[in-house]
């Protein structure tokens, strides 16, 4: 008779076989018993978790199940027969304590604890996972004894350790009790991505002893790690279906589609399967780390039961069995024993139809999320949260709008073949009908809803070029979608005419989406657009960002939301619907509140923005720091060096300082001095995981989100002025012609003598009578930067240009009182040039030590078709531009304005030639070839960022590199791993682009508040023409602006990029007066800044000029603290 081995049973036999040392018969009795009793029933099939298929088909799926043979013919063996059995004998050997089987010969290790029995040192072993490989190398060998066992096991442990002798009697035979932990070995085959067939043997260990972790289950309460973490009291209340204490167990598809609910506080007593974490955790990262907030969350009273180690929920997979249905199964079972198990009332949440009816089939009782939120009748908001499906709303299958995705086989056939493309979408912000992406350094464009096929801005989608029959010139058309009405939306009527297919001399490829590789969908920010229908609950909401689509959702509280900014969640997008369908998820406040607007761009960009955690705090050193004597030990100590920093007004977080003497051969020392603040912030701690998360300071308008607390960030490390600090210091001895004699690194201790602005520094160094070391420091490194600067212009660097604008403040709303382009000084120069130095040297430095995994910062060079709209819009003006390379961009630039009078000429050119750039980025050396590592706007072969760790991580790894590579800091292992530099490289890069956009979004937020109250005809440039409108550049307030043009009105010369208007032809580069204002919509729920023409007059199109002299008056000027943006 098999039956299945207890842990008592096992603990008894092996307490009797250890406290009994006579030897005799009675002993071997026992074992004969027990044995009789530990057998087992052995499974045919094997649970295949999510990871083992995510690389390829499953073929074969076999398990072996290892457990006592009461009958073994052979002696001193481990066999393995037909009947899967295995029986371990033991050796002739001496009787010794069982406490002495081990011991230590390097430190302490886990092996110290006292072991008190046979059954302590079989468990130490299976526990450790050393025995599995013995295991498993021996099933097709030769026998193995029991003295082989245990000493080729403690080779393959992880501390050495010295074996003397297990205390069995001689010729007694010990039965090894693997079924203790019932172990079970799982043989599958499955097909790699490159074809090959692998044989695949993994390890399955159930246990007796997992908790459920309810306070009211009394078998679980004498297992030490019984400690109950569901309360029947704080179960969710209030719920009319459901009355009194329950728990909630949820499969996986409702968490993954309802985590906006079940984040809801109101939801406790929440069980997770270890089945539904881990499939969530291989299918959405980002809903794994909310899940697991909520587990971490002591308020919410959850618990995850490893359901599939538990002995009485283990399920097999059945042959045939689609790995969706397993999991389903596991976690009914799950649900079964916990309604067995304790006494609280359990509840199965399901959206699965056939798994719901499969569960109460099984007397489980089961709800779907709909039917369980519903009860709750006091909380109607629940309900919007909850995900659209078609399954579980009224929706209407409708007819198919879009064409079908193409199936994945198809998709991998025609990518090796070169039919199809895969890349990343972007959608336009000017143009919803339009999209394109990159693919082997060539813009494709994409027309067209039909076309666009449901792709999302930032989805990785498949495309197919068109025959070049349906190329097009590039869009330039501005087009906003006005659909209001959720319901009956969902007709193409305009469909035949969403692209002309006129061709074009100047086309350019033309593709259509057919496929989506993943979704990049996350949570959206926009205004509910009220329907015409006074009972509809199906709405349309405008997202926030220009590049995605409306999106459909369904709410009862639409009077409610109205002139709300709110937060909703794309759930799907079918075939039969225009829109994708979505989710309300939460309220942020009131639309053109600052606060709330605020929060929105802070949440579009991702920006991390919540305090930082008591753990982050707790790295901090003590506000009162001082030097120590142990830091002037192992410093150079430049404290009697003149030393100065130099940077934006307002600006609290000073990372750089300089100096520069001269030295007795008649040469300079030049030093750049930055804050060390790799010493505060240490490799691994919890500060430094928050700092790489973080990745940069993001700098607001109003406001300045940091990467590190305020104590480093403006106290502690900032270089302020007659205050000793810890500095990484790296100068030069430079000749005369600003040439490179020898470079010096070193850990400093400074004493910056003064902390000036732009204006300060430039005032004393324009000055000629003031002598002071200051201002002859300042002179020096100004006449150096000269030089540096011209080398780097006849090198090719690139000396572009943008629209940046500063603000004053109102002191006490933070209101805009006043707007103005930032004004740069030849001190912004001479900052700017010592830095870039510091960064190349450094660069230099960290590549001899870490060859492979030095952080680098890259540019690549723009593909040739990026310079299209520039060299277009310069032919119109009859200007010739030449980008083959980044000098003779440089050189055309400055030849095409050199004889030109107008000085706006040049800089809008500069301002278009910015916009064909590529975006820098960090990367670690070992990842691209040699000759990828330059710098293209900078013409420089290596560059890095070194000067500024206190905004940004990736000076921190700089600094680290550098000071392992000079010996003032041992290396991490983490320095010198390839892979993982390159993952922060990655974060580093997607957190700065995301940084940067949020500031330029800030910056537009506060126009817009400025122009509210007030209308102003300004002077600008064309910078494009347009199908039906005109782009301009507004230089007084670096604001661009489109003045919309009426279709009926415009004659476009796509050829010439002129527009004619009535009897006026404008073109690109030509000076117009515009008036600017603030223009809200119909429904009053969201404003935009508006441009209109003003001169020269045209019919229909221009507005009559403003009475001048009117003008907002400034009450308290305060001004904002700039960003600092010295290096390229």
């Amino acid at each position: 008779m098999n039956r299945r081995i207890t842990a008592e049973k096992a603990i008894e036999y092996f307490t009797n076989l250890d406290e009994d040392d006579s030897g005799d018969e009675s002993e071997s009795s026992t074992e004969s018993e027990t044995a009789d009793k530990c057998q087992n029933t052995v499974d045919d099939d094997y649970v295949v978790n999510n990871e083992d298929e995510s690389d390829g088909d499953i073929e074969d799926i076999t398990e072996t199940q290892y457990s006592i043979d009461e009958a073994s013919d052979t002696p001193n063996t481990i066999s393995k027969d037909g009947t899967n059995w295995i029986t371990v004998t033991s050796g002739p050997v001496g009787r010794l304590p069982a406490h002495n089987i081990f011991r230590a010969k390097q430190g302490p290790s886990p092996y110290c604890r006292n072991i008190k029995s046979p059954v302590d040192a079989w468990r130490l072993l299976i526990d450790d996972g050393c025995l599995r490989h013995i295991l498993n190398s021996h099933i097709d060998r030769q026998p193995l004894t029991v003295d082989s066992l245990l000493s080729e096991t403690i080779q393959h442990a992880e501390y050495r350790l010295e074996f003397f002798q297990i205390g069995i009697p001689v010729g007694d035979c010990l039965k090894l009790p693997l079924d203790l932990l019932m172990i079970k070995l799982r043989t599958f085959y499955k097909k790699t991505r490159k074809g090959s067939i692998v044989k695949v043997v993994r390890e399955h260990y159930l246990r007796d002893d997992i908790v459920c972790g309810s306070d009211l289950c009394p078998e679980c309460e004498a297992v030490p790690a019984g400690k109950p973490s569901l309360f029947s009291e704080h179960a969710p209340k209030g719920n009319h279906r459901i009355n009194g204490p329950h728990y909630l167990i949820f499969d996986t598809n409702v968490v993954m589609n309802d985590i906006d609910c079940i984040e809801d506080p109101l939801f406790t007593n929440i069980i997770i399967c270890q089945t539904v974490l881990q499939e969530i955790r291989h299918r959405s990262g980002a809903i794994f780390k909310r899940i697991k907030d909520i587990l971490d969350n002591q308020e919410r009273y959850s618990h995850v039961f490893v359901n599939e180690f538990c002995q009485d929920t283990y399920q097999s997979r059945q042959r045939g069995e689609t790995a969706n249905d397993f999991n389903d199964r596991l976690i009914r079972e799950a649900a079964a024993y916990y309604r067995d198990h304790q006494p609280v009332r359990t509840v199965f949440i399901t959206n699965d139809m056939e798994c719901l009816k499969i569960a109460k089939q099984h007397d489980i009782e089961t709800m779907t999320m709909r039917e369980y939120v519903s009860g709750f009748t006091e909380r109607a908001d629940l309900l919007d949260k909850l995900s659209i499906s078609r399954s579980s709303t009224n929706f209407t299958p409708g007819q198919d709008i879009f064409p079908d995705y193409l199936s994945q086989s198809d998709i991998r056939a025609g990518l090796k073949t070169g039919k199809y493309m895969q890349s990343s979408f972007n959608g336009s912000r000017d143009n919803y009908l339009h999209g394109y992406c990159f693919v082997d350094g060539k813009t494709v464009h994409i027309d067209g809803r039909i076309n666009l096929n449901r792709a999302i801005h930032e989805d990785n989608v498949v495309i197919e070029l068109l025959p070049e029959s349906q190329w097009t010139s590039a869009d330039t058309e501005v087009k906003e979608d006005k659909s209001v009405d959720a319901d009956n939306v969902d007709v193409l009527d305009d469909a035949n005419q969403e692209v002309e297919s006129k061709k074009s001399k100047d086309a350019v490829p033309n593709a259509r989406v057919v496929g989506i590789i993943k979704r990049n969908w996350r949570q959206y920010c926009g205004v509910i657009q009220p329907s015409s229908l006074p009972s509809a609950f199906r709405h349309l909401v405008k997202l926030a960002d220009r590049r995605l689509p409306k999106v459909k959702i369904e709410t009862r509280q639409a009077s409610c939301l109205a002139g709300k900014r709110i937060v909703v969640a794309i759930d799907s997008w079918p075939r039969d619907s225009k829109y994708p369908l979505g989710h309300y998820v939460r309220t942020l406040g009131t639309v053109g509140e600052k606060a709330t607007e605020n929060e929105v761009l802070l949440l579009e960009h991702d920006i991390p923005h919540q305090p930082f955690s008591a753990n982050v705090l707790a790295c901090l050193p003590s506000s009162c720091w001082i030097l120590t004597e142990k830091d002037l030990s192992t410093r150079q100590d430049l404290r009697g060096l003149t030393i100065c920093s130099v940077d934006p007004p307002g600006c609290t977080d000073i990372d750089d300082a300089l100096h520069c003497r001269i030295l007795p051969n008649g040469n300079y020392e030049a030093g750049v001095h930055i804050a060390d603040v790799s010493y505060f912030v240490r490799p691994g701690t919890a500060i430094d995981v928050e700092a790489q998360k973080r990745s940069t300071t993001v700098y607001l308008t109003d406001n300045r989100i940091e990467m590190l607390p305020a104590l480093l960030s403006s106290n502690i490390c900032s270089l302020r002025g007659e205050e000793e600090r810890l500095a990484f210091s790296v100068i030069w001895e430079l000749n005369e012609n600003a040439e490179i004699i020898s470079t010096h690194y070193t850990k400093s201790v400074i004493k910056s003598s003064a902390a000036l602005t732009y204006a300060q520094a430039q005032a004393i160094v324009d000055d000629i009578k003031c002598k002071t070391e200051i201002a002859e420091s300042l002179r020096r490194l100004n006449k150096l930067a000269k030089i540096l600067k011209q080398r780097r212009i006849d090198n090719g660097a690139l000396m572009l240009a943008s629209s940046e604008v500063r603000f004053h403040l109102d002191s006490e709303t933070n209101d805009p009182l006043e707007v103005q382009n930032k004004q740069l000084l030849e001190t912004n120069s001479l900052v700017e040039e010592f830095m870039l130095l510091a960064n190349i040297s450094t660069a230099e430095r960290i590549l001899q030590e870490f060859s492979e995994s030095a952080v680098l910062r890259r540019h690549p060079s723009p593909p040739p078709s990026s310079y299209d709209a520039l060299t277009r819009a310069a032919a119109s003006a009859g200007l010739k531009l030449s980008t083959g390379s980044a000098l003779q961009l440089a050189r055309s630039l400055d030849a095409a304005t050199k004889d030109c009078k107008d000085p706006y000429l040049d800089t809008i050119l500069r301002v278009l030639a910015t916009r064909c750039m590529m975006q820098a980025v960090y990367f670690a050396a070992g990842t691209l070839p040699r000759s990828e590592y330059s710098h293209y706007g900078l013409a420089t072969p290596l560059y890095t960022h070194f000067t500024s760790p206190i905004r940004r991580y990736a000076d921190v790894m700089v600094h680290r590199m550098l000071a392992a590579a000079i010996g003032a800091d041992k290396p991490y292992a983490t320095l010198l791993d390839k892979a993982l530099c390159e993952e922060i490289c990655r974060n580093i890069n997607y957190r700065h682009r995301m940084a940067q956009e949020a500031s330029r979004a800030s910056v537009h937020l506060h126009t817009e508040i400025y122009f509210r109250n007030i209308s102003e005809d300004c002077n600008a440039r064309i910078m494009m023409v347009r199908k039906n409108a005109l782009q301009v550049l507004i230089f007084k307030y670096g604001l661009e602006g489109c003045i919309l043009i009426p279709r009926d009105m415009v004659l476009f010369d796509a050829d010439k990029l002129t527009q004619t208007v009535g009897d006026h032809v404008f073109h690109t580069f030509d000076a117009v007066v515009v008036q600017v204002s603030m223009s809200s919509s119909e429904d009053g729920q969201h404003s935009k800044l508006q441009v209109k023409l003003v001169s020269p007059v045209v019919e229909g199109l221009s507005v009559a000029a403003l009475e001048t002299g009117k003008k907002r008056t400034s009450r308290d000027v305060s001004a904002v603290p700039e960003k600092k943006s010295r290096s390229k």
